[in-house]
């Protein structure tokens, strides 16, 4: 039988794989040995810009809710309750409620903005940016929240500047005080200067308006008529201290009493202190 295949057709085949076998092997070595470990990438040498980009369709963030500006109210005269009225030749007082709040202005003070510039016997006047506003006196209301009778600016008159030795003195007659009536009548004439000595607190019990004293500067005319931080008005010769306007026609017709008495309640004991006034 005659083979396929000749002997001497194979070796010629052969041949050459042999050596492609071994030129392989013989490459390998050499990139082991010699060729560096990591190879060069052709992406990393050529830093064109890409022929593509990529557009995003859809976006994960979420935007930020836009802020709400916050609107401050704009300050309006009908904010402002007008409670009482002091107002003599060169004395303007008033007594204002705003928020709830009571506050005791003199001329030129200022709330919410408006200013008090004068007052008549049941109105005072306002201004604002040129603009002048008038505010007619009305009763309290029951519920208005608790405020504090300030302090006021210094008086410019010449005597708000005379020293106490020379208003008058305070005499400790055993049961009973004597007020020199030339320190009575500058007390009711000055109003201001009442305020730098004593403060006077509001506060309400059982819908009716309490006047308590807050603080009594020491070595002055008020210390000396034995009244204490902490004591409540009660009444002034028989007349009760319930309102701010009641307070100021007290103080308005003073001025021609020869004899004060004045009711307070200290802790849970009503006393009676006795002035005279000569």
């Amino acid at each position: 039988m005659k083979p396929p295949f000749k002997p001497q057709r194979l070796k010629w085949i052969a041949a050459p794989l042999i050596t492609i076998v071994v030129v392989k092997l013989v490459w390998i070595v050499v990139e082991m040995a010699f060729l560096p470990a990591t190879g060069i990438s052709q992406e990393e040498e050529i830093r064109g810009k890409p022929l593509y980009y990529r557009v995003s369709l859809s976006s994960d963030r979420v935007a930020p809710p836009k802020k709400k500006v916050k609107r401050l109210p704009v300050a309006s005269i009908k904010d402002i309750t007008l409670l009482a009225v002091y107002s003599a030749e060169d004395t303007t007082v008033v007594t204002v409620m705003h928020k709830r709040h009571t506050s005791v202005l003199s001329r030129g003070e200022s709330i919410n903005g408006f200013t008090l510039e004068g007052a008549g016997s049941n109105y005072a006047t306002f201004s604002k940016n040129g603009q002048h506003y008038r505010i007619d006196l009305t009763e309290e209301k029951k519920g208005a929240g608790s405020g504090t009778i300030q302090v006021l600016p210094h008086s410019s008159s010449s005597q708000s500047e005379v020293s106490t030795e020379e208003r008058g003195e305070i005499i400790d007659a055993g049961d009973h005080k004597i007020i020199e009536r030339s320190l009575f009548e500058h007390f009711t004439k000055n109003m201001d200067d009442v305020y730098k000595d004593i403060g006077i607190g509001e506060s309400r019990k059982n819908g009716k308006v309490q006047f308590k004293i807050t603080f009594v500067k020491r070595g002055t005319p008020f210390a000396k008529l034995g009244i204490r931080r902490g004591d409540i008005l009660k009444s002034v010769n028989g007349q009760e201290i319930d309102s701010y306007n009641t307070a100021f026609n007290i103080y308005k017709n003073i001025g021609n009493t020869e004899n004060l008495t004045l009711v307070i309640l200290r802790g849970k004991e009503e006393m009676e202190l006795n002035y005279e006034i000569n």
